[in-house]
C-alpha cells in the first residue's frame, strides 16, 4: 500500500456480504429483529445460508462498503481487514481490489477460522436485517495495523462493528495514536444502534477521546447518549466531537461542527435495499472532506452516495457516482 497518498484509510470487518430478498415472515419464523444486526455462530450461519434465497455475494462490511464507494467518487482509498485464506477469502480480496481500493492485510489461516460473512434479508419495503457470523475478523489486531498506511492517510476511518472483537478495539486506540502523532483525522461510524448497546462506554470514551469526525444514524446517536430527546442528543455530540454528520433518513442529515450547523437534505430516491446507505453517506462525506469542499457541500455529496444506494439491490453503487454529483 503506497503511504503518504492516501485520502482514506478504512478499518473494518472483511465480511462477504450474502444479500437476498425475504418476506417478514421468513424473519419471524427464524426469530430475527427485523432491521437488525445480529452476531451468529458458523452452525447457524450455514443453517441460515442453506434456506435463504437465491441471492448475491460480495466484498462487504460497514467500512469496506465506504471504501469502495468513496473509491468510485475518486477517493485515493486503502483498507485494513482479516480475511481467511479461503474461498470467500479471495472473493473480498478480488472484490474490493476491483472497486479500486488497496488492500494488503495478511489473510489467516483458513484452518484458524474461515472468512466472515453477513447473511442480509432484505423485506419488501426495503428493510435489511442482518445476521453475522465474524469468522476470521475477530483475528484483527494491532499487529495487521499498516502505521505508514495509517501516518499517510489523511482520514483514518473505522466502523463501530469492530468493537465486537476484544483485540480491535486496542488497535482502534493503536491506529487512533498513530493518526493523530503524524496530524492525520480519526472517524469512526457508531455503525448499529444495538453494537452500540452492547459497548457503550468504551464508544463514548473512544468518541471524546479519539474522534475528531463522527457518523451516526438517529438511533445509533441517542442510544449513544441514552436519550429519546434528539436535541438533547446533538448538543452533546457538539460538546464531544469536533465533527459530527448525523442522518435521519428521509429527513436528511445535520452536520455539527462547532456553533456551526448545516442541514442537508436527502435526495429523493426510490427505495430499493437500505443495505449500505450509512457506509455511501459516510463515503461520500469523507471523499468530498478529503478533496477540502465545505461541510454543506460535503454533506450533499453524501445524500447523493446514499440515494443511490438504496435505490437498487446491494450495498455497491451501480451508477455513475462522480457524475451523479458533479449535477
Amino acid at each position: 500500500m503506497t503511504t503518504a497518498s492516501l485520502d482514506i484509510l478504512g478499518i473494518g470487518n472483511a465480511i462477504v456480504d450474502v444479500l437476498a430478498r425475504a418476506e417478514d415472515s421468513f424473519l419471524a419464523t427464524h426469530g430475527m429483529a427485523k432491521g437488525g444486526m445480529a452476531l451468529i455462530g458458523a452452525d447457524q450461519a450455514e443453517a441460515i445460508y442453506q434456506v435463504m434465497g437465491p441471492g448475491l455475494e460480495s466484498s462487504g462490511g460497514s467500512a469496506g462498503n465506504t471504501c469502495a464507494v468513496a473509491a468510485a467518487l475518486g477517493a485515493r482509498v486503502g483498507y485494513l481487514g482479516k480475511v481467511a485464506d479461503d474461498g470467500l477469502g479471495q472473493v473480498f480480496a478480488h472484490d474490493i481490489r476491483a472497486a479500486g481500493v488497496a488492500f494488503a492485510t495478511a489473510p489467516l489461516p483458513a484452518a484458524t477460522a474461515p472468512t466472515a460473512r453477513c447473511l442480509i434479508l432484505v423485506s419488501p419495503d426495503g428493510q435489511r436485517t442482518m445476521n453475522t457470523f465474524l469468522g476470521a475478523c475477530v483475528h484483527f489486531s494491532e499487529a495487521d495495523l499498516d502505521h505508514a498506511a495509517i501516518a499517510g492517510a489523511k482520514v483514518t476511518y473505522m466502523e463501530g462493528y469492530l468493537f465486537d472483537p476484544p483485540a480491535a478495539v486496542s488497535a482502534f486506540h493503536a491506529a487512533a495514536r498513530i493518526a493523530h502523532g503524524a496530524g492525520r483525522q480519526v472517524s469512526i461510524s457508531l455503525s448499529d444502534a444495538f453494537c452500540v448497546h452492547r459497548h457503550r462506554d468504551a464508544f463514548r470514551s473512544f468518541v471524546r477521546e479519539e474522534v475528531d469526525i463522527l457518523f451516526a444514524n438517529e438511533s445509533e446517536l441517542l442510544a449513544l447518549y441514552e436519550t429519546d430527546d434528539w436535541s438533547k442528543a446533538e448538543a452533546a455530540v457538539r460538546a464531544e466531537v469536533k465533527l459530527a454528520c448525523l442522518t435521519r433518513s428521509e429527513q436528511g442529515s445535520v452536520i455539527v461542527s462547532g456553533a456551526e450547523t448545516h442541514k442537508v437534505a436527502a435526495v429523493p430516491t426510490q427505495v430499493v435495499d437500505t443495505t449500505g446507505a450509512g457506509d455511501a453517506y459516510a463515503a461520500g462525506f469523507l471523499a468530498a472532506y478529503t478533496k477540502g469542499l465545505g461541510l454543506a457541500e460535503a454533506g450533499r455529496w453524501g445524500s447523493v452516495a446514499a440515494a443511490e444506494v438504496i435505490s437498487h439491490f446491494g450495498a455497491r453503487p451501480q451508477a455513475d457516482l462522480k457524475a451523479l454529483v458533479a449535477r
